[in-house]
């Protein structure tokens, strides 16, 4: 699906004046936001947010990948028809793998990571996983305070993680209790 020229500044020019009245003031919730997979033809506005939200994005060629494996689910943040977020894991045998999240830079500090969380965590819970795994940046210092609010706790260091620069990687678990 290619972006009409409209979505496409709404996506790629943040600063434009009716964009920051739709989204001042907003707060996510489940009511006024849709979730559901990314698919291959949410790709474009999908690398409109990850390219604005990392340093070394992945390509969409590696999203295609990623979308391709067997064990690998997304969910996708979607207000009025715009993408303003997605997270990508892997569900294990007993667990999760986070392996990406980003929010459109509009749309940050809105709720709306805590809500793609929540639900990768409702899905873990159905899933019978144990816990909850991801590696973030060690300079990514509100990620790692998001994770923590939710409960996720520094395991470890994976030293040299980013093959980009070579930054190093927190692991960061979170251990869910069974349900009584």
């Amino acid at each position: 699906m290619a972006l009409n020229s409209e979505t496409k500044i709404k996506s790629e020019s943040p600063n434009k004046p009716q964009d920051q009245d739709r989204v001042s003031g907003f707060f996510a919730s489940d009511e006024n936001i849709r979730f559901r997979p990314i698919s291959t033809a949410d790709l474009d506005e999908v690398m409109v947010i990850e390219r604005t939200s990392f340093r070394f994005p992945w390509s969409s060629g590696f999203f295609l990948q990623e979308l391709q494996v067997a064990c690998a689910r997304s969910i996708l943040a979607e207000i009025d028809g715009h993408i303003v977020g997605y997270i990508l894991f892997w569900l294990l045998p007993g667990a999760i793998d986070i392996h990406n999240i980003a929010v459109h830079v509009d749309y940050r500090r809105r709720g709306i990571a805590r809500l793609l969380l929540s639900k990768v965590l409702g899905e873990a819970r159905n899933q019978s996983a144990v816990r909850v795994m991801l590696e973030v940046r060690k300079s990514n210092l509100a990620a790692q305070k998001l994770y923590e609010s939710v409960g996720f706790l520094t395991t470890g260091v994976r030293w040299g993680y980013y093959s980009d620069d070579g930054e190093d990687a927190l692991a960061m678990t979170l251990e869910l209790r069974a349900e009584t």
